[in-house]
């Protein structure tokens, strides 16, 4: 991988996508609501994988998120990931109350 990956947000879709040149490498979809960015799910194209495509775009997503004042709502377990293994200044972070498993409990 020659080309700088670049990280764009794209409100039509709902996403930030990561790039390489003109090929899209993967994305970080998210829904807002009310002061509230929930990220629901990221995915980075199987042909880009293991070049660390991923920790560059949650970084970019989440620093942007930031920047515009909202809250960072993780439901995407790789964001959550990245959120309990790297620190983002000045992230205002609402853990999400997932439902339990009540086989787990058993």
């Amino acid at each position: 991988m020659t080309e700088e990956p670049t990280v764009t947000r794209n409100d039509a879709a709902s996403r930030y996508e990561i790039r390489v040149g003109d090929t899209l490498a993967g994305f970080a979809e998210f829904k807002e609501r009310r002061g509230e960015i929930l990220f629901t799910h990221t995915e980075v194209d199987p042909a880009f994988q293991g070049k660390g495509l991923a920790p560059i775009l949650a970084s970019r997503a989440l620093a942007d998120a930031v920047a515009s004042g909202t809250t960072i709502v993780p439901y995407c377990p790789y964001i959550a990931r990245y959120l309990t293994r790297n620190e983002v200044d000045g992230a205002d972070i609402r853990w999400p109350q997932l439902p339990t498993d009540p086989a787990a409990s058993s």
